[in-house]
């Protein structure tokens, strides 16, 4: 397993739709322990494949770190489809790895029902809720090609101009590796 750099805001393949993973071999297994390392060596919570230069639908979970979900297993979800969505939403400040520096309050869903495969390519059914559902709706919204910041209105999202430019231009300092401009 290794350390896998990041790709930033302007990274091309973060605006593509990942695709869907036919079989579980040897570079998928290893794709999702260096994912792992990688999130974990960056302090994030989650880290979708294409957020390591891989157009994969893949992302993995784990709060283990976060009080109240210290029994919570990491997760590996391959080929997710969000089914369902509560009404009710909240409004929390979200990061990104992607996204070094900027925070915002992004609003959600509070409840939401995923389907996705396990390494086994197993199906399952999860149904989650706050910051478990935030997470995987966050995760999700990168496969689909969508930064939280889409999610900004038009006022807000200015105020962030100047430093996601310094991002893309990769004029700021980060403390994982992060890929060189333009390589995907």
């Amino acid at each position: 397993m290794g350390i896998l750099p990041v790709t930033l805001y302007g990274d091309k393949i973060l605006r593509k739709k990942a695709k869907k993973i036919e079989k579980i071999d040897n570079p998928v297994i290893k794709l999702i322990g260096d994912m792992f390392e990688t999130m974990r060596n960056a302090d994030g919570m989650g880290l979708a494949a294409n957020q390591v230069g891989s157009d994969s639908s893949l992302f993995i979970i784990d709060l283990s770190l976060v009080k109240g979900y210290e029994k919570l297993k990491p997760m590996v979800f391959i080929n997710p489809k969000i089914i369902g969505q509560s009404e009710e939403e909240s409004l929390v400040e979200e990061g990104c790895l992607s996204i070094p520096d900027i925070r915002a309050k992004i609003k959600r869903p509070e409840a939401i029902k995923i389907v996705y495969n396990d390494p086994e390519l197993k199906e399952h059914t999860l149904e989650a809720d706050k910051l478990l559902a935030r997470v995987i709706q966050h995760e999700y919204d990168h496969l689909q090609g969508i930064f939280f910041t889409d999610r900004l209105d038009d006022e807000t999202l200015k105020r962030y101009k100047k430093s996601l430019l310094k991002i893309k231009n990769r004029k700021i300092e980060i403390d994982y590796p992060v890929t060189p401009k333009n390589v995907y």
